[in-house]
């Protein structure tokens, strides 16, 4: 009892050293994300663990950093376990049809990922080396898994605020989207009317689908074969019809559970003394610019082709081709419904964010391919 209170002593006494006061800062930090997780519904089931998972690696005298150390070892470091568990449940959510019945869509997946390779850029003149100027950009994919899978096959010496910052970014984009889109078109481009056609995109399409893709890009970009096969063999378990449950499973039990754990597994690298740094806000910064340049270049795609188009595009459609899914397509949603409450873009803008999703996970590949190519 008496070495119990001793300890709790010593914890408290700790609090009121200028030693501890980064750790006082990571409550903070920590506190914030669970705030914006239960207040604003901003990706709780990732913001609630990695905020109280921040805090809880930043207690004085507390053994829970090197627990959940462990736990980034298997789940993470080495072999990306959990991002690519995650990837088998985000690809049973998707459904492929708004884009296979308007494949034009895709532009904008590819479009949208400008940003990624400005940041790449941009972070190399600032002083990073190419390693980590990589895992910066892949930021602005706006997707978790693409991001922690790209930095830790690079080995990059900033993986904690690189997490932080690609699934703050997911979480914030209905706040970061809406201005940059307005700032990029008119109220008149904002209220365009597109029509759904729906054509009847076949079963047999929609099985070979995956399997197309994931050949492709084992083509093109082996690196990304990885995070594309988990994604699009997620999307065959739903789209056979043999495998309901198994589906069901995927989407709900296992994205939500692998998230969890994912997001106490990134708090483990929430430490003040790994966090707490310059570069940690420099990045944070760089993986904005990426985010705004990947909206800017998926709305602008829209406006060039309106130039040439007789049936006109709402540019707005072209922000949703960041991976952010189906954030993004919502927020664009909601968007056109605030401009005319009668012009219905989901169906649209759900085509253009899940051509994002491939997007990225390929454009994570190339960056890969081209930084591996030159070391």
């Amino acid at each position: 009892m008496n070495m119990n209170f001793g300890i709790l002593a010593d914890g408290i006494k700790a609090l009121f050293t200028a030693e501890y006061a980064p750790m006082m800062i990571m409550w903070i930090i920590g506190g914030t994300l669970i705030f914006l997780a239960i207040k604003f519904e901003m990706e709780p089931t990732l913001l609630l663990p990695m905020g109280f998972g921040a805090i809880l690696v930043n207690l004085p005298f507390s053994g829970a950093a090197s627990t959940i150390q462990h736990l980034f070892s298997i789940g993470i470091e080495g072999h990306e376990l959990f991002p690519l568990i995650l990837f088998i449940g985000i690809g049973a959510m998707i459904d492929f049809e708004p884009l296979l019945t308007n494949p034009k869509l895709m532009l904008f997946g590819a479009a949208a990922q400008f940003g990624i390779f400005f940041t790449l850029c941009l972070s190399a003149l600032v002083g990073f080396n190419l390693n980590d100027a990589a895992s910066i950009a892949i930021i602005g994919a706006a997707d978790g898994p693409t991001s922690i899978f790209v930095a830790q096959q690079l080995n990059s010496n900033y993986l904690s605020a690189i997490m932080v910052a690609a699934y703050s970014y997911m979480a914030l984009v209905p706040l970061v989207q809406p201005p940059i889109i307005k700032l990029c078109t008119t109220k008149k481009e904002r209220q365009i009317k597109m029509t759904y056609k729906g054509k009847k995109v076949t079963k047999l399409t929609k099985i070979l689908f995956p399997i197309i893709v994931t050949i492709i890009v084992g083509l093109v970009a082996p690196t990304a074969l990885a995070l594309i096969g988990f994604l699009m063999f997620g999307n065959l378990i739903r789209e056979c019809g043999v495998l309901n449950s198994l589906s069901e499973t995927a989407q709900k039990v296992l994205a939500n559970l692998v998230t969890i754990f994912l997001g106490i597994t990134i708090a483990s690298q929430m430490t003040a003394s790994a966090f707490l740094k310059v570069e940690t806000l420099v990045i944070i910064g760089l993986g904005l610019v990426a985010f705004i340049f990947d909206t800017f270049a998926g709305v602008m795609l829209a406006k060039f082709m309106n130039l040439f188009s007789k049936e006109k595009i709402n540019p707005m459609i072209g922000a949703a081709g960041i991976s952010a899914f189906p954030m993004s397509a919502r927020v664009v949603h909601k968007m056109g419904l605030k401009e005319d409450s009668s012009n219905f873009l989901l169906m649209h803008s759900i085509g253009v964010n899940v051509s994002g999703q491939i997007a990225s996970v390929i454009a994570g590949g190339l960056l890969l391919t081209i930084v591996q190519s030159m070391i």
